[in-house]
């Protein structure tokens, strides 16, 4: 498949400029790059090429691995052109922190708070970096693949007598 020009010249001026690499699956183009380089990879690309629209941006935990545990993923596009690039960062469980893209894409701003609250990932130099879906007080980061899942057992006719034994019902 021919990759555009202009996307094809985009993802060679971030791979000169930030010694990234490229990965391609199903005509999708994918950039790799470190947390240190997204915000001035995102200006570049917003600026120079176009991509004015911060799609999404989420994460993947691959834990037990600390080193990176997680992958943030932005997908920009440049709605003139109808390019969509991803912008695939790798970022360490010990400490989660990556630049902030707020002051380039507005709408970065709850999504970050959002990867915040639901990862434990912290983005410096953000505008407002507390919890925007589960209450302030909540302890932990639900999303993580450590996260006690706290559910109950559900009861069928095979395990009636267990799961009834560890019910707890009010005292009269």
């Amino acid at each position: 498949m021919n990759m555009n020009e202009k996307l094809q010249e985009a993802i060679q001026t971030l791979q000169k400029k930030f010694n990234c690499e490229l990965k391609e699956f199903r005509g999708e183009q994918t950039i790799m790059m470190d947390a240190g380089d997204i915000t001035s990879a995102c200006q570049i690309l917003k600026n120079k090429f176009g991509f004015r629209l911060l799609g999404n941006i989420t994460a993947s935990d691959y834990w037990p691995e600390e080193n990176p545990r997680f992958h943030l993923s932005y997908q920009i596009h440049n709605i003139d052109e109808k390019l969509t690039l991803r912008l695939r960062v790798p970022v360490s469980g010990q400490q989660p922190t990556v630049p902030t893209i707020e002051g380039i894409y507005p709408n970065a701003n709850w999504r970050e708070r959002e990867l915040f609250d639901m990862f434990g990932i912290y983005f410096d130099g953000h505008s407002d970096m507390r919890r925007i879906l589960m209450p302030y007080d909540w302890v932990g980061h639900p999303l993580r693949k450590d996260y006690p899942l706290g559910y109950e057992e559900p009861q069928f006719t095979f395990n009636f007598e267990e799961i009834e034994a560890k019910k707890h019902y009010a005292k009269e």
